[in-house]
């Protein structure tokens, strides 16, 4: 067991190369129909069945032409129309230009279109509008200029949404094969919790970390299941974890600090737990415990301990058992996704810890200004209010005594 904390980096490092790991096992698979894919994992690549563009396609309306002929300047004879999805019209007679509508096949014989809007008309002849000119492939697309048949158009691994669909679909993709969602067994324990449903009495609180969790489970692609929560003893706990271990990863929410009731990591000893570390130099998220159990079938399970404390249990989600799930789920990306922004107010770094303070990312789509970010006044993190008012954590380096406005600072979205 460790003798001292990792650092956030080293910690992620450790959990990056079990999840590289766990990558290498091949997670089972299942074919879907395409239009279901949205979200899953590809398990299988994705090939160009023809070459893309199968003919040279025009990306504007205009005319289809030589270019040396219309640089010229001179009046071309319009010697037809082609639009969209029309087959190929027959070669291009000399002095001549063929009307052509965007992503129609370019016909043989032209090398480039003429955009509608900068040419002129007479008498059923065009020109290009002087002193403008065209090269050779201006405005076309030239066949196979995307991909060739065989060409890998995305690869296995990849988390599939809009743009990758349309791509199986222009392959001719009605199914997919995708890696199964990963099981995640929830477990929330601590006697102070109620259901969700249940007028909390004195002492009490309503069970949020399951829902929270599952919702954070969902939205990474496993499929969370929620174990009923076990009382503070240790039968009621190791019976739990005999459930759970079925599953494919363990998320169990509280009892991992050093209190008298704080019962988790001796149950996951008794289950024979290989520990990585019980504890990382982070805030929210300190206690954090990750280990893997064995299951009887040559496999590990991979266990979180996470906080009780709802925004602590959510970072720690984040930063550490993501990445875990997204390998399960077959994923190529096993780190978290940090993004940037420039702060607005100050923030308070903490000696010897790499704070995650929850924070509002406010996106400027019609501007060219970065994106900017605000700590949300809290009281801790068992303060679901300021939480729910979040929507990423700024990350404190360690060394930092403080952050102030105008920095570019990294966050995490949830």
């Amino acid at each position: 067991m460790p003798t001292s904390l990792p650092s956030y980096d080293e910690a992620a490092l450790l959990v990056a190369e079990r999840a590289q790991a766990i990558a290498l096992m091949q997670p089972s698979t299942e074919t879907i129909a395409l239009p279901e894919a949205a979200g899953r994992i590809l398990a299988g690549r994705l090939l160009a069945d023809r070459a893309m563009p199968s003919f040279p396609r025009s990306t504007r309306d205009g005319f289809a032409c030589l270019a040396a002929e219309a640089s010229s300047h001179e009046f071309l004879f319009v010697a037809g129309s082609i639009r969209a999805g029309d087959p190929p019209a027959g070669p291009l007679p000399p002095a001549s230009v063929w009307e052509i509508m965007t992503g129609a096949a370019v016909p043989p014989g032209a090398d480039a279109v003429a955009m509608l809007e900068h040419v002129e008309h007479a008498d059923g002849k065009i020109r290009l509008v002087p002193p403008r000119t065209l090269e050779p492939g201006d405005n076309i697309v030239a066949e196979g200029a995307e991909a060739q048949p065989g060409d890998e158009i995305v690869p296995a691994g990849t988390l599939l949404g809009a743009s990758q669909i349309a791509a199986a679909a222009t392959c001719g993709y009605a199914t997919l094969e995708v890696f199964k969602k990963p099981r995640v067994a929830i477990l929330t324990t601590g006697d102070e919790l109620v259901a969700v449903n249940e007028n909390p009495g004195p002492g009490k609180i309503r069970n949020s970390n399951a829902p929270m969790l599952a919702a954070l489970v969902a939205q990474a692609g496993g499929e969370p299941l929620i174990l009923p929560a076990p009382r503070d003893n240790a039968q009621e706990i190791d019976a739990a974890l005999r459930k759970a271990i079925q599953a494919d990863l363990i998320l169990i929410s509280g009892g991992v600090s050093a209190g008298k009731f704080d019962l988790v990591e001796p149950a996951l000893a008794r289950l024979g737990a290989h520990v990585h570390f019980t504890g990382v130099r982070i805030q929210p998220g300190k206690p954090l415990v990750f280990c893997e159990v064995p299951r009887g079938d040559s496999h590990s399970v991979p266990v979180f301990g996470l906080p009780g404390n709802p925004i602590s249990s959510a970072a720690t989600f984040l930063l550490f058992a993501a990445p875990v799930l997204a390998a399960l789920s077959g994923s190529s990306e096993v780190r978290p996704r940090f993004s940037v922004a420039v702060l607005t107010r100050e923030v308070k770094g903490k000696p010897d810890l790499t704070r995650f303070v929850p924070s509002t990312c406010a996106f400027h789509p019609l501007s060219s200004a970065n994106p900017e970010v605000a700590p949300v006044p809290w009281h801790g993190s068992g303060d679901i209010a300021a939480f729910a008012r979040a929507n990423c954590f700024v990350a404190v380096p360690e060394a930092i005594d403080q952050l102030s406005p105008g920095d570019l600072v990294r966050i995490l979205p949830f």
